[in-house]
């Protein structure tokens, strides 16, 4: 089985940026000889562990990009900050799947992703713990959806939420000089659905639609960035056409 869906996102300028953005959006999913494949944003999953009975073992790398610039940003002061590279982020992901919980098609997966850095940009590591219940609620709709947190390393929090003494001065002082260390970065839920339009959820034309839901916490909440100029709360939305075959 394979599926493809285009179209269209919003999202935060930057982390912790109470402005937005319409970029375009794509998501991939794939299953073959027992091997998925998913992407989840800018992140491609490979679950290479083939599936068995009620609960499984899922396992597999994960590699992806994280895109922060923000001199695209549409506050000016944050634009004044430097170039934030493009990170590289590149692990594995481990966990279990449980299948039939309180329907034959329902599943409950509890993972943890671990990335790090690999490109030379935040040079840290990011440990994502997560759960999701996913389940078709009929031949035509599937809902899932997912909790999560993030933590981060010190060098991901100086790299995206520190503001060293030559960028308070980029900004007039308008910024103060912050030094944050690293921990739990925040906590997210975030809801997806698909509702098929021609055929069923094995094949056909189908739209989806992601919402989501995070919320900064601890020194990532008290950066300037985030605390004077934007806002811990932050939404990401999603909607776009697909096609399974």
């Amino acid at each position: 089985m394979f599926t493809v869906g285009v179209g269209a996102a919003i999202l935060p300028d930057y982390e912790g940026s109470d402005d937005y953005r319409i970029i375009p959006a794509g998501a991939i999913r794939a299953k073959y000889h027992g091997v998925s494949i998913t992407t989840n944003g800018p992140y491609l999953y490979a679950d290479l562990i083939p599936k068995h009975g009620k609960v499984s073992v899922d396992a597999g790398p994960v590699v992806g990009l994280r895109f922060d610039d923000r001199h695209g940003s549409d506050d000016q002061v944050v634009t004044l900050l430097p170039k934030r590279n493009t990170a590289i982020e590149a692990g594995a992901f481990a966990g279990l799947s449980f299948r039939g919980v309180f329907e034959p098609y329902d599943t409950i997966a509890v993972h943890v992703d671990v990335l790090h850095d690999v490109a030379n940009a935040h040079k840290s590591t990011i440990v994502s713990p997560n759960v999701s219940f996913s389940t078709p609620v009929s031949r035509k709709t599937y809902v899932s959806l997912t909790t999560a947190a993030d933590f981060a390393g010190n060098g991901y929090a100086d790299y995206y939420f520190g503001v060293t003494p030559q960028d308070s001065l980029r900004t007039g002082g308008v910024l103060p000089v912050y030094n944050p260390s690293g921990g739990l970065k925040d906590l997210k839920a975030s809801l997806l659905v698909n509702q098929s339009i021609t055929g069923d959820l094995l094949g056909g034309f189908s739209i989806f639609g992601l919402g989501q839901y995070s919320h900064l916490l601890g020194d990532f909440k008290r950066s300037p960035i985030v605390s004077d100029r934007g806002s811990a709360g932050q939404w990401v939305g999603a909607l776009g056409l697909a096609y399974t075959w």
